[in-house]
């Protein structure tokens, strides 16, 4: 039986593959406790512990802001452990599947940007992801490199579930409207990725398989402030009982809310590559907000 290996999850990401791999094979889960990606040894005692056929590496290190002024942190999370991990699947001839970030670009333009363009991050979160996306790339290892970009679910700390709490604690809400990028549910990537792994072991078992550097995100764009009013929007029609207070969603630039991190505007990303290989079509990413209401609803797992 195939034995996948999935990293973080208790995060937004790891959580959803932990459901979507169960029909592919005998799916592990290790959190920080067991596989620490700061550490080295952490990271090749674990894989030497499950000997793993497909590594889904769903950890991160994704405090934005903070990473300014812990970029090695990040960068020994985003980078130094995904070359760790490439290694062992060149060594042991494992499938990798790591997650990168629209990050990686500057932002520039209102075009989607395509995953073969030169990439220029512009703050130290996505120089770190870069780093492992380069890794990657120099492993030798049979591997494919998912970007996306705003994810979100009904678990964990996101932006769904903020806008909400403050919807039900304040009138007026200020979010920002210059950037723009695609909503993109945990439940979208995890059911990808088990599609592409699928296909990857046919791939690889007729000898065709090639590593790539795909886009996956939900279908359109909007901006946050966008997004913040089609969630409250589509929550107010789904549970009408849950008195909200917010009133007045007022749309912002970025310059009135001043980070850390700078932020890119265009975070728009090309899935065409994706929807050709695996002959999937991305949906509209309104679809994945009304998935995530309903879910925000369900006992708390």
């Amino acid at each position: 039986m195939t034995r996948i290996l999935v990293t973080g999850r208790e995060g937004q990401v790891g959580w959803e593959l932990l459901r979507s791999c169960q029909p592919l094979g005998q799916v592990i889960g290790v959190g920080r406790d067991e596989c620490n990606l700061a550490d080295p040894a952490s990271v090749r005692a674990t894989l030497a512990r499950h000997q793993p056929d497909v590594i889904l590496n769903a950890a991160a290190y994704t405090a934005v802001d903070k990473a300014e002024s812990d970029e090695a942190l990040a960068t020994a999370i985003n980078g130094t452990a995904v070359g760790l991990m490439a290694e062992h699947a060149a060594a042991t001839g494992a499938l990798l599947i790591h997650y990168s970030t629209d990050y990686v670009f500057d932002g520039s333009g209102n075009a989607p940007h395509r995953a073969t363009e030169p990439t220029a991050p512009v703050n130290a979160y996505g120089r770190s992801k870069l780093a492992g996306e380069l890794a990657l790339q120099a492993s030798g290892a049979d591997w494919l490199c998912f970007r996306t970009s705003w994810v979100y679910s009904h678990r964990c700390q996101n932006f769904p579930r903020t806008i909400l709490r403050l919807a039900r604690e304040r009138e007026t809400l200020r979010i920002i409207d210059d950037q723009i990028g695609a909503p993109t549910s945990a439940r979208l990537i995890a059911d990808t990725t088990a599609l592409a792994i699928h296909q990857a072991r046919l791939e690889r078992r007729d000898g065709r398989f090639a590593s790539q550097l795909l886009h996956l995100v939900a279908s359109g764009a909007v901006s946050w402030h966008g997004f913040a009013t089609e969630l409250i929007s589509q929550y107010r029609a789904t549970f009408p009982d849950d008195a909200l207070q917010v009133q007045r969603i007022e749309p912002i630039p970025t310059t009135e809310y001043p980070t850390p991190a700078r932020r890119p505007l265009n975070s728009r990303l090309d899935c065409s590559a994706l929807e050709q290989r695996f002959g999937v079509r991305m949906p509209d990413w309104r679809h994945g907000v009304a998935l995530c209401i309903r879910d925000l609803r369900q006992p708390s797992n």
